[in-house]
C-alpha cells in the first residue's frame, strides 16, 4: 500500500524547481561526467562482440540451448516506455546473433510512437538503425513454452556510422543504467540494492469482489482465494525465471502485489521487466486482463511500486549495510540522511519518471486513498515520500506501477551520489532542512514536465539526448490530454452553463 494523503486537496500551483546548486552539480557533478565519458567510447560495440565471440562464450550458449531443447530465441531490448522489443530467431543461428546481434530503426527505443505532427519521435524516418548486440549470460527458457528462450540485448550505434559508430546508445535505459551503476560503484564503493512492491490490478470472470460499503476487501484470505489461480501461476513461473519471490497479498478490488527478494538494483529492474511478461501471459493463460495502469478506478487505490532501497560496501570480511549500523531503535545513518535529501531535493525534477503518465497523477488527487503526499520523510509512517520502515531500508514510495524501473533506479542512483556528494542533510522527520523545505511534488503531468527541465542538476547528470526525446514524448502525451474532450466536461458544462 502507499502512503495515506493527508490533505483533502493538492496545491495547485506548479511546483518550484528545487534550490540552486553549486555550478558543478549543475553539469550533473560526478555522476554526469562519468556518464559522458562512457557514452563517448566508440570501442564499446567492439569490445561486447569480441567478448562473446570467444570460443568458450560460444561453445557455453551452445551447449545452454541444446541441453534445455530451445529452438527460438526472443532478443529483446527494454524500450524507454518500459515496453520489449524483440526479434525471434531460430536457435540454430546462435553464434551469428552473437557477432551480429538484431537491428530495429532506432526509433524502436522510443515505442514507434508519432507525433501529434506526424513525426516519428526520436529520430523520424531518416533515423538510423541501431544494432543490439546479445548478452548471453542473460538466456533463459520461458517457463509457459520450452521451446522459447530469451536473451536480452544492449543497444549500439553501428560501427558503419565512423566516427560516432560503436557507441552505446542511451535510449536504452537497461544498459545505460547498469554501466552507471558500475561506475558509481566504482567511484564510491557503495553498491544499491533494491526490492519493488508492484501493485497491479486484474479482471475478469470469477474473481469479482464483494464488500460492504466502505468497507476495505484488503488481505482478507477469501479474496486472496479467489486470485489462487493467478499467484499459482504467476509465482511458479517466477520461481523457474530464478525469482526468490517471498510473499504476496490482496489489497483492493482486483489488486494483489506479489514480492520477490530484493537484489542488485539493475537485477531488481531486469525482474520487473521479466515480471511484466509473466503476468500478461497468465492473463492470457486464464482469460483475465491484467494491468500496471497507476489508477484504473476512482475511489480505489492506485497501482504503486514502492522502492526499497539500501547502499552496500563490499569488503574482505562481507558486504555492509551503510544504511545500517546496528542501532535497534528505527534510525538512519549519517550516510542514509545524505542520500534521503538528495532524493526528496530532486524529487520535483524525477517525477516525470516516477510517475510518467497522465493517469500517475490521478492517484494523488483521489482524496482518501493511499498514495504520496509530500516531498519529506519519516520513521515508520505512511504519509511521507521516504520511509524508513525497518533499519537499513529507505522506501521510496513516489513511483507508481507503470514506471521504467531502469529509468527511475538511474535517477534515484544520480539523486543519491549527489546528496553523498554535497553532504546534503534531509532535517529531522517532521522537520525538514532548509535544503527541501520547500520542494513540492508535481500535482500533473504538465507540472513534471516544468520540474523535469527546472532540475539542473538531473539535466546534467543525464544523456542529453535521452532527456530531450523523453521530452518529446512527454509534451506529446500531455498536448493529447489536454486536446481531449471528456464524458466529465459534458456532464459539468453542457446543460450547466448559462
Amino acid at each position: 500500500m502507499s502512503n495515506l494523503i493527508i490533505a483533502d486537496e493538492r496545491p495547485q500551483a506548479a511546483p518550484p524547481g528545487p534550490p540552486p546548486v553549486p555550478e558543478d552539480a549543475a553539469a550533473g557533478g560526478r555522476f554526469g561526467a562519468a556518464l559522458r565519458e562512457i557514452l563517448a567510447d566508440t570501442t564499446a560495440f567492439a569490445r561486447h562482440q569480441e567478448a562473446n565471440l570467444r570460443p568458450e562464450v560460444v561453445a557455453a550458449l551452445g551447449e545452454r540451448i541444446r541441453a534445455t531443447g530451445v529452438k527460438y530465441i526472443y532478443y529483446m531490448i527494454p524500450t524507454l516506455g518500459s515496453r520489449t522489443v524483440a526479434k525471434v530467431v531460430p536457435a540454430g543461428h546462435f553464434e551469428r546473433m552473437l557477432r551480429k546481434g538484431i537491428a530495429f530503426h532506432r526509433t524502436a527505443l522510443t515505442d514507434l510512437q508519432t507525433s501529434r505532427e506526424g513525426e516519428l519521435i526520436g529520430g523520424g524516418v531518416d533515423a538510423h538503425e541501431f544494432w543490439g548486440l546479445p548478452e548471453p549470460e542473460t538466456f533463459q527458457v520461458l517457463p509457459w513454452d520450452d521451446e522459447v528462450g530469451r536473451i536480452f540485448c544492449t543497444a549500439y550505434d553501428p560501427p558503419h556510422l565512423g566516427a560516432a559508430g560503436g557507441r552505446l546508445i542511451p535510449l536504452d535505459t537497461r544498459a545505460l543504467f547498469r554501466v552507471a551503476h558500475r561506475a558509481f560503484t566504482e567511484r564510491t564503493g557503495l553498491e544499491l540494492r533494491s526490492g519493488l512492491e508492484p501493485e497491479m490490478t486484474w479482471t475478469g470472470p470469477g474473481i469479482e469482489v464483494v464488500a460492504k460499503e466502505d468497507q476495505s476487501p484488503a488481505y482478507q484470505v477469501e479474496n486472496l482465494e479467489k486470485m489462487r489461480p493467478v499467484y499459482k501461476k504467476v509465482i511458479a513461473y517466477a520461481q523457474a525465471l530464478d525469482f526468490d519471490m517471498i510473499q504476496g497479498d490482496y489489497e483492493d478490488d482486483g489488486q494483489i502485489e506479489l514480492n520477490w527478494d530484493y537484489d542488485r538494483a539493475e537485477l531488481t529492474a531486469e525482474r520487473m521487466t521479466t515480471y511484466r511478461q509473466i503476468c500478461k501471459q497468465v492473463a492470457r493463460e486464464l482469460g483475465l486482463e491484467a494491468s500496471f495502469m497507476a489508477k484504473p478506478y476512482n475511489g480505489k487505490m492506485g497501482n504503486g511500486c514502492h522502492h526499497n532501497l539500501s547502499l552496500w560496501r563490499r569488503g574482505p570480511g562481507g558486504d555492509e549495510n551503510v544504511v545500517e549500523d546496528g542501532r535497534v531503535e528505527l534510525h538512519a545513518t549519517e550516510t542514509a540522511r545524505h542520500a534521503i535529501a538528495g532524493m526528496l531535493l530532486h524529487t520535483p525534477g524525477s517525477m516525470l519518471v516516477m510517475g510518467s503518465t497522465v493517469n500517475s497523477y490521478k492517484r494523488y488527487w483521489d482524496a482518501g486513498q493511499f498514495a504520496p503526499s509530500g516531498a519529506d520523510w519519516g520513521l515508520d509512517t505512511r504519509g511521507v515520500a521516504i520511509r524508513i520502515s525497518a533499519n537499513g531500508r529507505m522506501e521510496y514510495r513516489l513511483p507508481d506501477a507503470s514506471v521504467n524501473p531502469y529509468l527511475s533506479h538511474l535517477y534515484l542512483l544520480a539523486a543519491i551520489e549527489h546528496g553523498l556528494e554535497a553532504g546534503l542533510e534531509p532535517g529531522d522527520p517532521g522537520e525538514p532542512s532548509a535544503a527541501i523545505r520547500d520542494v513540492v511534488i508535481p500535482n500533473t503531468l504538465g507540472s513534471a514536465i516544468e520540474a523535469f527541465e527546472a532540475d539542473a542538476y538531473l539535466m546534467g547528470a543525464m544523456p542529453e539526448e535521452l532527456t530531450r526525446i523523453f521530452l518529446q514524448l512527454k509534451r506529446d502525451e500531455w498536448g493529447r490530454y489536454c486536446g481531449q474532450i471528456t464524458q466529465w466536461e459534458f456532464d459539468q458544462y453542457w446543460e450547466a452553463i448559462p
